[in-house]
């Protein structure tokens, strides 16, 4: 680490030796001599407004005034005003002649923080003063001129505000001539207890208390969470926990009841224009599972049905036991011998009961199921594949070749009719 380097940490209490960390400190120094724009990008809390503390520090307008401006906290009225000033009778209000804060820092340097919460209207003011430095008072016809060195911070994702057209493009690029990167905390791992560290020595001597000790089990759990308010969630952690806490020796428990380990993990985000997309795949699949555990559980049915008729013998059966097997069974036509019984004789003379495929009656319902339609070429078992295809060609044979019947009877669209019939060669 370079003696700059660690001249400018020890001046602005940054601690840490993250390699991120540390490019986006060399980069301030590098550019500071400079009057590039510099554009900062980071989530909040991680300590954006260092860098350009240590810009203006380090050059040439170190003696000039540093106005830090937050631009979401300004209401859109009258942030034109704060920015660039204004007339007196401008607006109602504007009892006397004001200065804005590019003329109070004419020679120095603004911190325009939260830039990216800018009415269209002013970003169009700062691109002209960020490519002329010039600029008009609210309620005044008169060019000023200013002499500012613009460094602008943000935690959003500018490409997306562009593109929602809530940033100018042009404004965007003008003031990201230099950009650094701000490293959340989630990623400094091996800097969070040294960050704890330094806070407890900070608020011990601030509360006139003694310093927090992490037991090594909580120094685990601190450095493995995700701190979603970045380094100033921790700093307000230790605080709270210096002025609570009776206890100096911090338990993983204790860490616990202040930070639950559940809080960062990830969340679903309904965002405005998200929709839920169907999983077709899977609702198919789980119909067909059902349909075939169904069929297992008939042909169990079926099997202990045939063995009921062996062990009893054909002539045992009465008519209604009959009828009732006449309802479960649907022989094929060139393996029954009576078209009026389901029973055949092998050479031993040994009733058999047929169990041919299962295929959908007449009067089967399918008005609730859902017309799914199918990606084509989706990878499917074999078994799936050979029973679909039965019961196409069990359909087509019954309904005399009509796919629209087919189809209805099947519970599916013609267009998926369609496309199965030709994936399988069933034209003919």
């Amino acid at each position: 680490m370079s003696n700059d380097l660690q001249n400018i940490k020890n001046r602005f209490g940054i601690i840490g030796n993250f390699p991120a960390l540390n490019r986006a400190l060399e980069k301030a120094i590098q550019v500071a001599p400079t009057d590039i724009s510099v554009l900062v990008i980071g989530e909040s809390g991680v300590g954006k407004e260092f860098i350009p503390k240590i810009i203006h520090s380090e050059s040439r307008r170190k003696h000039q005034p540093y106005i830090v401006v937050n631009c979401g906290a300004i209401p859109e009225g009258t942030i034109d005003s704060e920015l660039f000033g204004h007339e007196k009778g401008a607006f109602t209000g504007a009892t006397a002649t004001r200065k804005g804060y590019f003329e109070v820092a004419d020679g120095g340097t603004i911190f325009l923080d939260e830039v990216g919460e800018l009415p269209l209207q002013t970003q169009v003011r700062l691109l002209r003063v960020l490519e002329s430095g010039e600029f008009m008072k609210v309620g005044s016809s008169q060019v000023q001129k200013t002499n500012v060195r613009i460094v602008a911070a943000t935690n959003v994702n500018m490409m997306k505000a562009i593109h929602d057209g809530r940033f100018r493009e042009d404004l965007f690029y003008r003031l990201n001539t230099v950009q650094i990167d701000m490293p959340p905390l989630r990623e400094r791992k091996g800097d969070i207890h040294l960050l704890f560290r330094k806070f407890s020595i900070d608020f011990a001597e601030k509360y006139r208390m003694p310093e927090l000790e992490l037991e090594p089990s909580a120094v685990h759990y601190v450095e493995n969470y995700a701190f979603p308010g970045n380094v100033r969630q921790l700093r307000n952690l230790v605080e709270q926990m210096t002025v609570v806490e009776r206890n100096r020796n911090v338990t993983v428990e204790k860490l616990a009841e202040y930070i639950p380990m559940e809080t960062h993990l990830p969340m679903v985000v309904n965002t405005p224009n998200a929709q839920k997309q169907p999983d077709f795949g899977s609702e198919r699949e789980i119909m067909y599972k059902v349909l075939f555990d169904m069929r297992n559980d008939i042909n169990d049915l079926k099997s202990l049905t045939s063995e009921l008729i062996k062990n009893r013998g054909a002539g045992d059966l009465s008519n209604h036991e009959k009828n009732l097997i006449n309802r479960i069974y649907t022989p094929e036509p060139q393996q029954a011998v009576n078209q009026n019984s389901l029973l055949y004789f092998e050479d031993n003379n040994n009733p058999v009961v047929q169990t041919p495929t299962i295929i959908s009656n007449a009067d089967d319902s399918y008005e609730d199921v859902e017309d799914i339609e199918v990606e084509e070429n989706r990878p499917e078992s074999l078994s799936l594949q050979n029973n679909e295809k039965d019961l196409i060609i069990k359909a087509l044979e019954k309904h005399k070749g009509r796919r629209n019947k087919a189809a209805d009877e099947l519970g599916i669209s013609q267009r998926t009719l369609y496309r199965k019939i030709k994936q399988y060669n069933l034209e003919d």
